[in-house]
């Protein structure tokens, strides 16, 4: 991968035989866990500004409807996050002269206070081609990471690394974008107690959404190919009228042609006598005998409804290189393999512009793992025939950093092919997200879309994801409890990697069901080894007993912590509430029970002092006064310290029993953490609403 400094430039064309579509991933990472940003594409015309507002691409408006681009969402990385864009330069209208991409915070974050900030450019096959470190990021709300831009018949990358301090409205306004003009003023009558900020009323069609200072200073970038001159952050104009940042914005769904389709969350009340009567499924499973009969009907029934739903086939698969286009899949097709013929589980083909994309699929059901050999196959026939891809489907979930399976590439073929992973709960998550709350094309797709949910969750699919912790579960958990395990022992990493998996699904299964992103927090620095990292979580397990992950939803700024005590067999999961600046402490202990009105009752509840003047530096907030909610109803003063230190926080925490065995069984420890968060986050967090979020929906 070339790197490149800023305001260099670079021909996709001379990197890649394949630039055709390129992925574009932007990466930050931070020390708290809590930064992010949120990522927007503006396609340019000649003169610099968008042609309408559909040219704006962002989390509510994420892809185009000729395929040229898509928002592919954030995707957890060792180090923090990463925001991934797949960009079809064939499909690309005439009319569009440069593609720039940008993110912004919001709240008053700054990007000086994200670590790692960078920006790479992948071919199709996901290979990397350019890359472009940000260093000099200081006050700016918006940043400009880079740009691809046309030159003649072929397109270039451009590093811009360009700020502003007036936010996501002075980028828009630069570009052409509408601005409206806050007609009312959002700000309520000062209150003489400080409390938490009441939600914002529901903003009508064309409404301001939030008010930030116009642009005084900031330029587009040249339209040349010589490095443009640094352009400064643009200062704030002190006098400038608010205005609000456009229609397409946090909060607000996109304008659009068509509606969309969603289906009800609750369900019509059922016409059946009594509970032993089955609904008449258009994919039946109870008939399914063995592993091999669950896998061809699983494969068929998934390949069957990703040729029939365009979004829901286009968001399987953009994010592996496939062009957006005309898709057929096919099963039990016999390919030639020396002498004895393959018969991979499924083909995948996407036609665009005359040409075809080709991924092969491997699936495996009911928790079997991957064979390398047959994986390996698959990969030599694709680098023959002049496929693009292999995907492997499982149960399982892939890890930064270490491979499903372990495959041999034989560096004298011209033509490569990407080997893929996606697992069932990836698979139940995408459907999850269109059907309940995004949308499809029409009602047709959504009543498949939910059969195809309804399979999957059978008992009999077995397309249940992540749901066994491993051969080294038992001996693990039993050294731990008689003290017998020592450091190094090679199964705490296997345990550790099976926990990050758990982690990682636990993430899917609450997003898909919020309809909001839910990723893991890495707080490891970008860059990191991550077997490294892996291997001192062991030590940590050795040492303590414990297993420990934190996990965001997307729309709070909350940090949910879970902890799995394997010596108390407990699961903890908690998260801290920051006290408002200036309350009174008793005011603000009150406010915080109010909003726990709903909460559990052996919910505990902790103060959070403010670390002394001997604490060294880095030092968190220390202990306070605690109790359960039900004995500080009566009592709030009792979570005040009697000697009037300084309350900085509140730390809310529930205990769970932990499940006995590896497994996802009713007893299991992997159903124990999955509904331990659930119901963290729906009788907890949920409860906080604006308290923690950033304007995101309630849970």
């Amino acid at each position: 991968m070339q790197e490149i400094p800023k305001g260099a430039n670079v021909s996709l064309t001379a990197l890649s035989e394949d630039a055709g579509a390129v992925v574009v991933s932007l990466g930050w990472s931070s020390a708290s866990g809590a930064g992010d940003a949120d990522v927007s594409v503006l396609l340019l015309d000649e003169n610099g500004k968008v042609r309408d507002e559909n040219d704006f691409y962002f989390y509510n408006n994420p892809a185009a409807a000729d395929g040229s681009v898509q928002l592919l969402g954030k995707v957890p990385t060792d180090n923090g996050d990463e925001d991934r864009i797949s960009v079809d330069l064939t499909a690309v209208p005439e009319g569009v002269a440069r593609i720039v991409v940008a993110a912004s915070r919001y709240a008053g974050a700054r990007f000086g206070d994200l670590d790692d900030l960078r920006m790479t450019v992948a071919d199709r096959s996901g290979e990397p081609l350019v890359g472009y470190s940000i260093d000099d990021a200081g006050v700016e709300t918006a940043f400009i990471f880079g740009e691809l831009y046309r030159r003649g018949e072929e397109w270039k990358f451009r590093a811009v690394g360009q700020g502003y301090e007036t936010g996501l409205a002075g980028l828009a306004t630069d570009f052409g974008i509408p601005v409206l003009e806050d007609s009312e003023d959002s700000e309520g009558p000062e209150e003489p107690e400080a409390t938490a900020p009441e939600e914002p009323p529901a903003q009508g069609p064309g409404e301001a959404v939030a008010a930030a200072q116009a642009p005084a200073g900031a330029a587009p970038v040249a339209e040349t190919d010589a490095a443009p001159a640094a352009a400064p952050a643009p200062a704030p104009a002190e006098a400038a009228a608010p205005a609000a940042v456009p229609a397409q914005t946090r909060g607000r769904s996109p304008r659009t042609t068509r509606k969309k389709v969603t289906l009800p969350k609750v369900a019509k009340k059922s016409l059946a006598e009594n509970e032993s009567w089955s609904q008449a499924r258009l994919f039946p499973v109870p008939s399914l005998k063995s592993d091999r009969e669950r896998e061809v009907r699983a494969t068929s029934v998934l390949l069957s409804v990703m040729a029939q739903v365009p979004e829901f086939g286009r968001r399987l698969t953009a994010g592996f290189g496939a062009p957006a286009g005309r898709m057929q899949t096919f099963t039990e097709v016999s390919l030639p393999h020396g002498d004895t013929p393959r018969r991979p589980d499924g083909v995948i083909r996407v036609e665009r512009a005359g040409k075809l994309w080709t991924a092969l699929v491997e699936t495996k059901t009911n928790g079997n793992p991957l064979k390398a050999e047959q994986v390996q196959a698959y990969m030599d026939i694709a680098a023959r025939r002049g496929y693009e891809a292999v995907i492997t489907l499982s149960n399982d979930v892939a890890l930064e950093g270490r491979p499903m399976v372990e495959v041999k590439v034989d560096g004298r073929r011209k033509h490569k092919v990407s080997l893929w992973h996606l697992s069932w709960a990836e698979v139940a998550h995408q459907a999850q997200m269109l059907i309940r709350h995004e949308g499809v094309g029409n009602a047709a797709h959504a009543w498949l879309l939910q059969e195809l949910l309804e399979y999957l969750r059978h008992e009999q699919s077995g397309c249940h994801g992540f749901q066994n912790m491993g051969a080294a579960w038992v001996p693990v958990r039993k050294g731990i409890e008689d003290e017998t395990l020592g450091l190094g022992d090679a199964r705490t990493v296997e345990v550790v990697e099976s926990w990050e998996r758990l982690i990682r699904q636990v993430c899917l299964r609450l997003g898909g069901e919020l309809g909001q992103k839910a990723l893991p927090v890495q707080r490891a620095r970008r860059g990191s080894d991550p077997q490294a990292r892996r291997v001192a979580a062991a030590d940590r397990l050795c040492a303590d007993g414990k297993l420990a992950a934190e996990l965001r939803v997307d729309g709070t700024s909350s940090v949910i912590a879970v902890s799995a005590d394997l010596r108390t067999s407990k699961v903890r999961t908690s998260v801290d509430v920051p006290a408002p600046e200036g309350a009174y402490p008793l005011v603000m202990v009150k406010r915080l029970l109010k909003l726990l009105d709903g909460a559990p009752a052996d919910l505990h509840v902790e103060s959070l002092l403010e670390a002394g003047p001997g604490a060294g530096a880095g030092a968190g907030p220390g202990s306070g006064p605690r109790g359960t909610l039900e004995r500080l109803r009566p009592e709030p003063g009792d979570l005040l310290p009697a000697d009037g230190s300084a309350v900085v926080g509140f730390r809310l925490s529930l205990l769970k029993g932990m499940g006995s065995t590896r497994g996802n069984t009713e007893s299991g420890f992997i159903r124990s953490v999955d509904d331990a968060v659930e119901r963290f986050y729906h009788g907890v967090v949920a409860q906080l609403g604006p308290v923690e979020g950033r304007g995101g929906r309630r849970g």
